[in-house]
């Protein structure tokens, strides 16, 4: 099994430590996500406002990871597949 979104990732590293939508609003978030096409930084769904997967709802970007400490995993939103930092799949989600 592979991810077949692997060709759009244009983006691997970021030096956003919040998420703007969420400081924009005044609320607080969970954990950030970064977009792998474009570096849309969001938080994620088990925050208030879920901004990265809006993101991927409203652009149809398919690939984001985390950016927290010491985690490197990446996730495809359509394929429900997380990754790690090599891209190999690790498990369904």
């Amino acid at each position: 099994m592979e991810c077949s979104h692997l060709d759009q990732i244009e983006i691997t590293e970021t030096d956003v430590t919040v998420c703007p939508q969420c400081v924009e609003q005044g609320d607080q978030w969970v954990h950030l996500r970064m977009c792998l096409v474009c570096g849309q930084v969001g938080c994620c769904d088990s925050s208030k406002n879920t901004h990265a997967r809006k993101h991927y709802e409203e652009t149809g970007h398919p690939l984001i990871r985390s950016i927290e400490p010491k985690e490197t995993w990446r996730y495809c939103y359509p394929e429900k597949l997380y990754l790690n930092s090599q891209n190999k799949v690790v498990r369904k989600g």
